[in-house]
Order: C-alpha cells, then sequence, then structure tokens
C-alpha cells in the first residue's frame, strides 16, 4: 500500500442470500510520512544540549548569588564556643545582618544585640574568621568578676557559658585588671585598653562589640585583642547543616567549601563519625 488514503485491494464481498454486493472497505488516511520514516512510528525531536547549558548558568548563577550575598558556609575547628559550636560543625551563616548586604538596599540591618553568635574577620588578621558571642555593645560599661560578666552594673544572664575546671587567672576571670596583665595579650589593645577604663570596668566605644567565647576559659577573645568593628562582621550563624567527630584545629574557623573540609582523617567514611543529632540544630 502507498498514499495517504487507500481502498481494500480485495474483490468485493459477495452476500448471496441477501443479492446485494457490499460496498469496498475504506482505510482512514494517516499522517504523512517521509521517505524514510517507518509507518507507525512517529517522530520525537531529541532535545538540543543548549537548554541544559542554559539552565546550568541559572543555578551557577544563583549559587554565587546565594553564597556572596546571603549564606555562606563555615567548618568550626576549634573548641573555644563549646558547647554551643562543636569542632567539626559546618555552619550556614546569614550574611543580611551587614550594612553592606544586599538586603540592605531595601531595608535597614538588623541590630546585634547581646547575646549573639557572629562570624566575623578577625581584627588582627582580617584574613581570619572568627565566631564568637556579643556580650558587649556601643556604650556599655563592662567587666568580668570570677569568670561572669557584668554589663552596667548588673550580672548577664548567660546560660551558654560553659566554665571548664582550670587554674585561677586573674586576667581572664577579673578582666579588666591592669595588675595582671597576660602574656597573650595584644600590645596594641593593653595599651587602648588602659584609655578605655572608667570605675573599674571597660567602656565599648561606639561601633565596636566586646565578644567571648562561650567556653571562657578557653578562649582567646576580646579580653586579649579588644573590640570587634561594626565593619569587620560577617554575620550570624543559622544552623548546623552538618558535624563530624573529628580532631582538633587551629584555633579559628575555616571558610573552605564544604566538599573541602568533609575529609575526616578516617578512612571508614564521614557517615561513621556524623553527630546526626546535630544537624539542622539552630545556632543561638
Amino acid at each position: 500500500m502507498s498514499g495517504p488514503s487507500l481502498t481494500s485491494a480485495s474483490p468485493p464481498e459477495v452476500h448471496p442470500s441477501m443479492g446485494f454486493v457490499a460496498a469496498p472497505r475504506r482505510i482512514p488516511p494517516s499522517e504523512p510520512r517521509g521517505p524514510h520514516q517507518p509507518q507507525g512510528h512517529s517522530h520525537i525531536p531529541k532535545p538540543g544540549i543548549l537548554p541544559a547549558v542554559q539552565s546550568l548558568i541559572v543555578i551557577i548563577v544563583v549559587a554565587v548569588f546565594i553564597v556572596t550575598f546571603t549564606v555562606q558556609p563555615f567548618r568550626i575547628p576549634s573548641g573555644s564556643m563549646e558547647p554551643t559550636l562543636l569542632i567539626g560543625d559546618f555552619l550556614f551563616v546569614d550574611k543580611q545582618v551587614t550594612a553592606d548586604s544586599i538586603g540592605s538596599l531595601f531595608l535597614p540591618p538588623p541590630s546585634i544585640h547581646r547575646g549573639d553568635v557572629i562570624v566575623f574577620h578577625f581584627p588582627l588578621h582580617p584574613d581570619v574568621h572568627l565566631v564568637k558571642r556579643v556580650v558587649g555593645i556601643p556604650g556599655d560599661h563592662l567587666r568580668l568578676r570570677n569568670g561572669h560578666v557584668l554589663v552596667n552594673g548588673l550580672r548577664l544572664d548567660e546560660p551558654y557559658a560553659f566554665y571548664r575546671p582550670s587554674g585561677p587567672d586573674n586576667f581572664r576571670d577579673n578582666f579588666p585588671r591592669l595588675q595582671n596583665a597576660d602574656p597573650a595579650i595584644d600590645s596594641r589593645w593593653w595599651i587602648r585598653m588602659r584609655k578605655l577604663i572608667d570605675d573599674g570596668g571597660l567602656i565599648v566605644p561606639a561601633g565596636n562589640y566586646f565578644v567571648l567565647g562561650d567556653n571562657r576559659n578557653n578562649s582567646e577573645d576580646s579580653r586579649y585583642w579588644g573590640f570587634v568593628p561594626s565593619e569587620n562582621i560577617v554575620g550570624r550563624p543559622l544552623m548546623i547543616y552538618f558535624s563530624l567527630r573529628q580532631g582538633d584545629g587551629s584555633g579559628y574557623i575555616s571558610a573552605r567549601p564544604a566538599g573541602v573540609a568533609l575529609q575526616p582523617s578516617n578512612q571508614a567514611g564521614p557517615l561513621r563519625f556524623a553527630r546526626w543529632e546535630r544537624i539542622f540544630r539552630i545556632v543561638r
């Protein structure tokens, strides 16, 4: 058979008992077919590679936008914020708290309050990121007595603070004390600090924040190197998105990509050492 519309090639059917000849059967028209297209099969065009490339570009642009302006992953390699943050925790950090964030084009950035955990550029080495908790905001009169923070004469409620047993340290536990300089203190901070003490307490100047680690007896923080300028603040940790049991680190938090950081030293693989109970925990 050929052609779009055909009749049966067999002779007409005769019905002798009824005395008439049946009409020829008609085959319904079919779709036109090309010379190389098999009968009974329709052609399905294959998708081109261009749409896939375009989708990939969009995904990359969105990811770069999010990491650059919205959130950024970090890894915790030190114990200065224990028990809030543990060695091996992986964080998403909200970058919308700074004045130069993309969100500040539409709304003023949220204020930094006492008790907030922040990630910031270390004032002594701006290429290094640190994570600490804010205990003093601009204008505060601050001191430590027996390890406890007093702000404007009142003891700060700190359910997050952890005091690992250790020997007495007057500079660390009774800050500021000009009679007991610690060998770890930055010399420039020692000179500046002396000018900001009033009535036994430290005055936090405008545009600066005083920060401490939650692990109070094992943290080098504002007691040793000074204030955090507001322009150094990167953001606030939002959530622990993964956590691994692993060894100690350098004392700083790392901004290495998650794909690089997720490499435990034991070859058994990361899943065995995951702290599943910490995943998706909100940082407070």
